[in-house]
């Protein structure tokens, strides 16, 4: 039984839960994020976040492309671990600069545009990687590359926050991120096929396929953002947002709230003022000292088990899926946690085991293949969840209007970091260091990363 303050509390809770859906269905509410934020998704809403989902999937395996691809390379053209280092670093460099600079765009012009001009500079890139004869117009292939993956990266981060409610959007968020690993499975699964009867340009010929395929898919599918529609507001803004709210399963509203014109003018500037730089620098710096640990899975596992531990190719490669399984399973895990509890110490945590991990890899008895890829699946078990971890916290502590520039520029300086990773590691190993000491040296960056995250004060809730 109730006793007499419980029933009132329950009955007062109850007439507010039946007179905020009233609210909705009578246009009370007047703002669309508002009804967005509140009310279940829709089936529209959870397709938008498996595209964003599959979308990284496509980076995850452009990414990983070129590692699949690195022993051929290095055969056809006889390089260096040093060189090999720097051609599995170029995409980063688009991919930095796309990251802030097309982050910028996609908050100033809309997440749809921004995401189909990506795809297609993806499509393009990786086709003409196909047809290069040697190191210098892969780079140029490469960064081109880049800058539509680090672009796209940004933009569908924004897109898998806007689209969910407020209950599920860090969970929707880690769904979008997991895509990456899952890409590296999938594609690694298909990359190793291919090696076996066909040259390593059949990987590009598959990722440009790919690519372009989700061209179409998004293009009918996914709507501008309601977020991005309300806070700049450009022409026909009103029945872009009715358009969306419809597909969504809501009820038209009469008008737009108010949003100042110093409010629709900011720009990426924003995120160095007195409001946002400390978090922005935070989450920046911790992301970047992170993958300058976890890149080391994702560049120089292959080439780790085939050379140093004496496996084929196709071996190495599979040890590499393991990896991405890892990852995919852990970023699951992850994002279910985040219903339950703080995302920042969850984040810290598995940045932290996840060095751990890797600071132990080079120690591994080589001799045994199940065991090596059962401890790169554990790597990718802790780290990827860092990765999923950090974008959930991009989207929570940066507003509508800069939410994808900043990640873009979140992003764009730890692709930096993804940058320097392979080649520190294929500079060690060509001066001798052995495997474990490699290791045990570039860890050091997660758990750099992992305290300086201890010290972001997350905002309450996500700003609009």
């Amino acid at each position: 039984m109730f006793s007499a303050p419980s029933a009132r509390v329950f009955r007062v809770n109850f007439f507010l839960d039946i007179w905020s859906v009233m609210g909705e269905c009578c246009g009370m509410t007047k703002d669309p994020r508002e009804i967005l934020d509140k009310a279940p998704m829709s089936l529209i809403q959870i397709v938008i976040v498996g595209i964003t989902c599959a979308l990284n999937g496509i980076d995850g395996f452009d990414v990983l492309s070129i590692s699949f691809a690195s022993n051929g390379i290095a055969n056809d053209w006889g390089i260096s671990p040093a060189v090999l280092g720097i051609v599995l670093s170029m995409e980063l460099v688009g991919m930095t600069i796309g990251s802030i600079v097309v982050g910028g765009i996609a908050d100033a012009l809309g997440r749809r545009y921004t995401t189909l001009t990506c795809l297609a500079i993806m499509a393009f890139g990786m086709l003409m990687t196909t047809t290069v004869e040697n190191t210098t117009q892969m780079l140029i292939w490469r960064v081109l590359t880049g800058l539509g993956l680090g672009g796209l990266l940004a933009t569908i981060n924004a897109l898998s926050a806007e689209f969910a409610n407020r209950k599920r959007r860090h969970l929707c968020v880690s769904i979008m991120s997991i895509g990456y690993p899952i890409g590296g499975v999938v594609g690694g699964i298909i990359a190793s096929r291919l090696l076996v009867n066909h040259p390593w340009q059949s990987i590009f010929y598959f990722g440009a396929a790919i690519t372009a395929l989700f061209i179409p898919i998004f293009f009918f599918v996914v709507p501008e953002s309601v977020h991005w529609l309300i806070r700049k507001q450009p022409k026909d803004a009103l029945k872009k947002v009715n358009s969306a709210l419809r597909r969504m399963g809501h009820g038209a509203v009469d008008e737009l709230p108010e949003v100042t014109l110093e409010a629709r003018k900011k720009t990426m500037k924003d995120l160095f003022s007195p409001a946002l730089v400390r978090m922005t620098t935070i989450v920046t710096v911790a992301y970047f000292f992170h993958i300058i640990t976890y890149y080391f899975i994702l560049k120089w596992v292959p080439r780790v088990v085939s050379d140093i531990m004496g496996y084929t190719a196709s071996t190495a490669g599979n040890v590499l899926v393991c990896a991405n399984v890892g990852g995919a399973v852990g970023g699951l895990i992850f994002g279910l946690l985040t219903l339950r509890f703080n995302p920042k110490k969850l984040t810290a945590g598995t940045i932290a085991i996840g060095a751990l991990c890797i600071a132990f890899f080079g120690s591994i008895p080589y001799d045994n293949l199940l065991y090596v890829s059962l401890f790169a699946g554990l790597c990718g078990f802790f780290g990827n969840p860092g990765i999923v971890g950090m974008f959930a916290l991009f989207a929570h502590v940066f507003p509508t209007h800069v939410r994808a520039s900043g990640t873009g520029f979140c992003v764009g300086l730890g692709r930096g970091a993804g940058i320097l990773s392979p080649i520190i590691v294929g500079f060690l190993i060509q001066s001798g260091f052995q495997l474990s000491v490699v290791t045990a040296l570039i860890s050091i960056g997660g758990f750099i990363g992992a305290v300086i995250l201890l010290f972001l004060k997350m905002p309450e809730n996500e700003v609009s």
